[in-house]
């Protein structure tokens, strides 16, 4: 069934197969959300008299068991229909006749997807969003746990200066507070109810927009009907640049964490059961969990660049070109979600060193870690900066150095003072802007699961 089809002219069957593409499987994600854009559209239809009150009542009950049908798993795209859309009216005008081709009047194919892509999506934000939360929670019980756990800092990948696993520990923290608010700029964007604009240029129809953005629990509408359709690709590139700044701190993470597990670091470690061993050697414990972190993690970060390049040159208006924007953005969720939750569950058994510096071999490798801090004596006794870094120079330089293997950092973000309260803080104040009880409830009333 084509919701386009005027007359007996028939699609070729190579044609049909390349437009449709991947939307039969696809779309079954968007299935319980093309079903709630109904029901919002016919209660609007409903209210401007488009629908009779019984109409409304057989279409509203029925969509609702259409509802139910995809919760339990009995609902399919057949093989002959060329979208979730037509599947949906396809089953209304089957169990209800007429009454079921009424459902389409004032909207188009070209809305109905962008408000299910727009819903679809508004539930993924919060998902991630509630998973970056639950990683930052556990990030931020480390960093209580290890604050006082010394561990080398590296710049250039050379000893550098003292830093400690409250430090490392909570600079993730702190990187997901911010990629949270990138994920809160997207959702604030996608959270714009685009139904009414039809094709992309509205209807003679009188239709109540804002009703369908109440009752969709949307923060506002798409007000122009030409940007409600411009809105493909872009909402998707917003939402792809959150994606990617969170797959950066997890990719960056991942790194860290496979390159301290290595013997040369041996800095962390994992259970046996949370690693992978060699086909040939005997002794291996692989860190595979973190380097498809890092894989996945740097594949997200090309999402945004692959958004761009499939619709940057296009022109105002609907093109098929969207259509792609799904394959790119479905897995995406599916991959960002895996990550998020696979590093929580290993960073719950992660193994910290705690003797890094204090041993024989600690105290031998990372003496001068303690450099800065010996210049840093000196100032504080009145020698001038530049004069007191020449003199530990000379020092390490005649290997007269001598560590003293402590440190006393107490401003704000540094070892001694991590400020893991205002980190937390601030991640609560972000969390409170998203809206997703309200979304939640209004959902719950359009489908009747109050």
């Amino acid at each position: 069934m084509k919701l386009w089809s005027k007359s007996a002219t028939v699609t070729n069957e190579a044609i049909e197969r390349f437009t449709v593409g991947r939307d039969r499987e696809l779309d079954l994600l968007l299935a319980e959300y093309d079903v709630a854009g109904s029901l919002a559209h016919g209660a609007m239809l409903h209210s401007i008299n488009l629908l009779t009150g019984e109409e409304w009542q057989l279409l509203q009950r029925h969509l609702r068991i259409i509802a139910g049908e995809i919760r339990l798993g009995h609902f399919r795209i057949a093989d002959d229909v060329e979208d979730i859309h037509s599947q949906v009216e396809l089953l209304l005008t089957q169990r209800l006749g007429d009454v079921g081709k009424k459902i389409h009047s004032g909207r188009s194919r070209n809305d109905q997807v962008a408000l299910d892509c727009k819903l679809f999506f508004r539930e993924e934000l919060r998902h991630i969003v509630l998973a970056t939360d639950a990683l930052f929670t556990q990030l931020l019980r480390l960093a209580e746990a290890h604050k006082t756990t010394l561990l080398p800092g590296y710049t250039h990948l050379q000893i550098a200066m003292p830093s400690s696993f409250g430090l490392w520990f909570g600079a993730y923290s702190e990187s997901l507070v911010d990629d949270v608010s990138m994920l809160l700029a997207a959702y604030r964007i996608v959270n714009k109810n685009p139904l009414g604009s039809a094709a992309g240029y509205g209807s003679s129809f009188p239709l109540n927009r804002r009703m369908t953005t109440d009752l969709l629990g949307f923060d506002d509408l798409n007000y122009n009907v030409i940007y409600a359709q411009m809105g493909r690709g872009k909402v998707e590139r917003i939402i792809a640049q959150a994606l990617s700044s969170l797959a950066a701190t997890l990719g960056k993470m991942a790194m860290d964490i496979t390159l301290f597990m290595s013997q040369n670091f041996g800095f962390v470690s994992f259970p046996d059961d949370l690693t992978t061993g060699s086909s040939i050697m005997p002794h291996k414990k692989n860190p595979d969990v973190f380097e498809l972190i890092r894989a996945r993690c740097n594949r997200l970060q090309a999402l945004p660049n692959e958004i761009i390049l499939m619709t940057n040159n296009l022109p105002s208006g609907y093109h098929r070109d969207a259509q792609l924007l799904k394959e790119a953005m479905f897995p995406a969720f599916e991959s960002i979600k895996s990550c998020l939750a696979i590093a929580e569950f290993s960073l719950k058994q992660i193994r910290v060193r705690t003797d890094i510096l204090s041993d024989e071999r600690g105290k031998a490798l990372y003496a001068y870690l303690f450099s800065v801090e010996a210049v840093n004596e000196l100032v504080l006794q009145g020698v001038p900066f530049r004069d007191a870094y020449k003199r530990v120079g000379d020092d390490i330089a005649k290997n007269r150095f001598t560590p003293s293997g402590t440190v006393n950092h107490t401003h704000e973000g540094s070892i001694g003072n991590l400020c893991l309260d205002e980190i937390q803080s601030a991640m609560q104040q972000i969390l409170a802007e998203f809206s997703f009880e309200r979304v939640t409830q209004a959902m719950k009333r359009l489908l009747g699961d109050e």
